[in-house]
């Protein structure tokens, strides 16, 4: 049975006022009220929760080891393991293991020509995470956190840069600062855990007086060391989102069961639930992170393994927002350290290949439905046409997102720093 609880509020004064509301601002007004649950499915679009000035945000969908061109956005007869279908876009074909994406990338961008100059994981996370080859005498700051870091809060409570899935190196903060580091979520969709006190309120409130108590003792005398912990700033933060409502973004229990089947029963199907689930609250990156590309032996096994959970998970993200109003102003990026070779090694697998890779990148306001540059089928160890660097990626992402890419910051050692040493791609402007 229903249970309808307004206080101070007669039931037949609202029947009354609601008879001359119309029917959107009575949906609108259901929305944020007690009788939400009474209301039939509301016809408002997500972007206009977020808001009128629509603000942007991002989604990395992050592919860890390296994940294979040829098996994926640039098949070539002869080298790849798959064959090639037809997509929405007139003339472009990619990878047979990839036929719903074939039906979404019309909505996106395909590169195939993305130049590295790390071929070793690490070193290649670094550089496709910030832009930056690794330097020894600073940390950069990897794109997400220059996107949660720049654009303004907005009201979010919960973090405004999250990791999704397992990842070895989940986003940073770099000379940012600890405090703009990923929230990390290992295992998203399911109930996080620690989120919750477990003692009465008034026992949590006293609790939380003494530790104030303490705090005050202990700076005294020790002001700027306690400051550059960070840690009254992480309580700060964390308490706020453990009493916002904001953390059901995080869950997915309340998704149909057919948005859930879409995106696939995996861990980053849920992700890229979680990650939609998010960008409506107004969260301002999110990384989704897919690992097991790595694949030196067994090339194909590796890569349509992963493929596998990829298909669903990103043409019904990219879907989704389509269909929410929300892709206009979430930029998603599909990437990953580098590529395969595209000779198989003798353990039938591929090798690094940071020449002439391939992302997909569009949304935020990018034009869509373009290829950048060709890898020659021939010899595939030449130059692609129209190579891009990781630099210029980023440069126009940020352009997109409204953000200076070239905005000189000063780091803690005094060095002066730019978000991107790139210049935006024109192809790719809208």
């Amino acid at each position: 049975m229903l249970r309808l609880e307004i206080a101070d509020f007669r039931i037949e004064t609202l029947i009354m006022t609601l008879a001359h509301i119309d029917r959107r601002n009575f949906l609108q007004l259901g929305a944020t009220s007690t009788l939400s649950f009474l209301l039939p499915p509301l016809d408002l679009k997500a972007a206009e929760k977020r808001g009128a000035e629509r603000p942007k945000s991002m989604i990395v969908l992050w592919m860890s080891g390296g994940p294979s061109q040829l098996e994926t956005f640039d098949p070539h007869p002869g080298l790849s393991q798959v064959e090639s279908i037809k997509t929405k876009i007139s003339g472009v074909e990619i990878a047979n293991l990839l036929p719903q994406m074939a039906e979404e990338i019309q909505h996106l961008n395909i590169v195939r020509s993305m130049m590295s100059k790390e071929g070793d994981h690490e070193r290649g996370t670094y550089l496709l995470k910030t832009g930056y080859r690794p330097d020894p005498t600073l940390r950069h700051p990897t794109l997400g956190a220059i996107v949660e870091h720049e654009l303004p809060k907005n009201g979010v409570e919960i973090p405004r840069h999250v990791t999704l899935g397992p990842t070895e190196w989940p986003m940073w903060g770099g000379f940012l600062g600890a405090e703009h580091d990923a929230f990390k979520v290992y295992d998203p969709g399911r109930e996080l855990h620690n989120m919750q006190h477990h003692r009465p309120d008034d026992s949590q409130k006293r609790r939380l007086e003494n530790l104030g108590v303490l705090e005050q003792n202990f700076a005294q005398g020790r002001k700027l060391q306690t400051k550059k912990t960070l840690h009254q700033d992480a309580i700060n933060r964390a308490l706020q989102m453990m009493s916002s409502k904001q953390l059901k973004a995080f869950k997915i229990d309340d998704e149909p069961e057919a948005m859930r089947k879409a995106y696939g029963d995996s861990t980053f199907g849920r992700a890229c639930l979680v990650a939609r689930r998010l960008v409506e609250e107004g969260v301002r990156s999110v990384e989704v992170s897919l690992n097991g590309w790595d694949s030196h032996a067994a090339n194909l096994k590796n890569q349509s393994a992963n493929i596998k959970d990829l298909d669903p998970a990103f043409a019904t993200l990219i879907k989704d927002l389509r269909e929410r109003d929300l892709l206009q102003s979430t930029v998603v990026l599909w990437i990953g350290e580098f590529g395969r070779t595209p000779a198989i090694n003798p353990a039938g697998g591929r090798d690094h290949w940071p020449t002439g890779f391939s992302c997909v990148v569009g949304g935020g306001g990018l034009r869509s439905g373009m290829v950048l540059g060709t890898t020659d089928p021939v010899n595939a160890k030449t130059t692609p046409s129209d190579p891009v660097e990781v630099a210029d990626l980023y440069a126009t992402i940020l352009q997109t997102l409204g953000i200076e890419y070239g905005k000189e910051v000063i780091t803690p050692i005094g060095r002066p720093m730019t978000f991107s040493s790139g210049k935006p791609i024109s192809k790719l402007l809208g």
